[in-house]
């Protein structure tokens, strides 16, 4: 198993996909012991074998995606709930199919 430049990561090992595919028992082990290993095809990082450890550790480094929009939701949800926007939601979900289109007829010849 070589080492090469990849973008896998600095001191990644690099091994080319036919010896990933006829040693992957051996390439396996490598990852568990370093974290990962960069499987090439023409010279070209391809795909990236990576440990337990280290695929856990990349999850955990990344933001929690909900959060930021239960954040941004939360903020929504008080602005409508201020004063005119509150009635106008209100106005809005209990209009009625017919209403709700002469609304769009006005709102078009408006624009």
């Amino acid at each position: 198993m070589g080492k090469s430049g990849s973008t896998a990561g600095p001191s990644a090992p690099t091994v080319s996909a036919s010896e990933a595919k006829s040693n992957f028992g051996a390439v396996l082990e490598r990852a568990a012991m370093d974290g990962e290993v960069a499987i090439t095809k023409h010279a070209k990082v391809k795909a990236v074998l990576l440990s337990v450890a280290r695929y856990e550790a990349l999850v955990a480094a990344q933001p929690d995606p909900l959060s930021a929009l239960g954040g941004e939701f939360d903020r929504l949800l008080g602005s409508m709930a201020a004063g005119g926007a509150r009635r106008a939601g209100r106005v809005l979900f209990d209009a009625t199919p017919s209403e709700l289109g002469r609304a769009a007829a006005r709102r078009r010849g408006r624009g």
